[in-house]
């Protein structure tokens, strides 16, 4: 889920920005510069994937370090973060097809829809199309492909965002490839014939 959240955070700013004597004030273009370069797409357990940070609201007054030629500042802002909550139905894309299941880009995170819950029907892995197919149905799902699923696991790792992993589901009613939740609903409509 998407949120806007106001945050606080302490920016170094180097001594090569840091203001004159004729204009003492840090501008706050350039603390949510510095900000945007130290946040931006890292992950946190509390407030998610930070996506942007949006608006500095504050700036507090800033603090020398001995030894440290930069200058800390305190920093409130507005930022947008993605939060993945467990049992949300997301939309994503498949980014990647593998033997054991598809990854999806559902904002700025994958998650893994594993084989065993894409379908009931036994799926192969097709590599050279980077796909897997049904033998029974004939369905198909591969890179590109827009689905809906539902988040069932989470571990968010804060160090390294990209080793987070995020279960998903698509064998409830509802769910699923959204070209075969067409057809299912053209099929329900026809009175299942």
């Amino acid at each position: 889920m998407y949120k806007k959240v106001t945050l606080k955070d302490t920016v170094e700013v180097p001594p090569e920005f840091l203001p004159d004597r004729t204009s003492p004030d840090v501008p706050s273009e350039l603390i949510k510069q510095l900000l945007q370069q130290k946040l931006e797409g890292k992950m946190d357990e509390q407030v998610g994937s930070v996506v942007t940070v949006t608006n500095v609201t504050n700036i507090g007054t800033g603090a020398v370090v001995p030894n440290q030629p930069s200058v800390y500042y305190e920093a409130t802002f507005e930022a947008i973060t993605y939060d993945p909550q467990m049992q949300e139905v997301v939309d994503g894309e498949v980014v990647e097809a593998v033997n054991f299941g598809a990854f999806v880009g559902i904002g700025p995170v994958d998650g893994l829809l594993h084989v065993s819950q894409i379908s009931d029907e036994y799926l192969a892995f097709d590599g050279e199309n980077e796909q897997l197919a049904s033998r029974d149905s004939g369905r198909l799902l591969g890179v590109g492909d827009a689905v809906r699923t539902r988040i069932v696991t989470k571990s968010i790792d804060e160090r390294n965002p990209r080793d987070s992993k995020i279960g998903l589901t698509a064998k409830q009613v509802g769910l699923g490839k959204h070209g075969w939740l067409e057809e299912n609903r053209k099929e329900r409509a026809s009175g299942g014939n």
